[in-house]
C-alpha cells in the first residue's frame, strides 16, 4: 500500500518531474528507509509465501528516492501511464486492463489550455498596457501595475486558443509584446 501511494505521489500529482526529482533526492538524504517503520503486523503475512515476503522486506527497505525510481521503472516495464495511476471518480483501472496501444502513446495529445505571457511593453504605452490588464484580469490598478512592471509575466493561464489570441491581440493593440505558450 504505501508503495501505490507514493507511486501516486511521484506519478504527477501536481508537481513538476524536476521539482520532484530534487525534493526527493533531498528527503532521501535525511529520511530512514520505509522499512525502519513497522506499519502493521497481519497474520496473513505468516501464511505468504517466503519470495512475496523476501520481495515485501526489500521494497519496504529502500529509501523514498529509490522507490520513486522503482514506480518509475515498473509503470515503464508494464506499460502504465500516468492518467492510470490517478483514479478517475474513485475508481481505480480493472486489474486485466491492457496497456494501451503504442500508436495512441506516440501521438501527442492537442494542446487546449494556453498561457498569455506579457513579455515586454513600450513604455510610451505603460498606461493604456496596464489598463488593458486591469480589464482582462480584474486585478486592481497597484496589481496591474506591478504585473506590467515586472514583465516578462504571465498574464492569464489555463485558457483556450481563441481566449488566448483575443488577450494577445488587445495586449499587443495597446502596446505589448505577448507571447501564447
Amino acid at each position: 500500500r504505501g508503495v501505490s501511494v507514493l507511486a501516486g505521489a511521484c506519478a504527477g500529482g501536481g508537481v513538476q518531474r524536476g521539482r520532484a526529482a530534487t525534493a526527493l533526492q533531498r528527503a532521501a538524504a535525511r529520511v530512514q528507509p520505509l522499512g525502519a517503520v513497522r506499519l502493521r503486523s497481519s497474520s496473513a503475512e505468516e501464511d505468504m509465501d517466503p519470495k512475496i515476503k523476501d520481495l515485501v522486506d526489500q521494497i519496504a527497505s529502500l529509501s523514498l528516492l529509490e522507490a520513486a525510481q522503482l514506480t518509475d521503472a515498473l509503470k515503464e516495464r508494464l506499460g502504465i501511464s500516468d492518467a492510470m495511476m490517478m483514479p478517475a471518480a474513485g475508481a481505480a483501472p480493472a486489474a486485466g486492463a491492457t496497456p494501451p496501444p503504442a500508436a495512441e502513446e506516440a501521438a501527442a495529445p492537442e494542446k487546449t489550455a494556453f498561457s498569455v505571457k506579457l513579455e515586454k511593453f513600450d513604455p510610451a504605452s505603460k498606461i493604456k498596457v496596464i489598463k488593458e490588464v486591469r480589464a482582462l484580469t480584474g486585478l486592481g490598478l497597484k496589481e496591474a501595475k506591478e504585473l506590467v512592471e515586472n514583465a516578462p509575466k504571465e498574464i492569464k493561464a489555463d485558457v483556450k486558443k481563441e481566449e488566448a489570441e483575443e488577450l494577445k491581440e488587445k495586449l499587443e493593440a495597446a502596446g505589448g509584446t505577448v507571447v501564447i505558450e
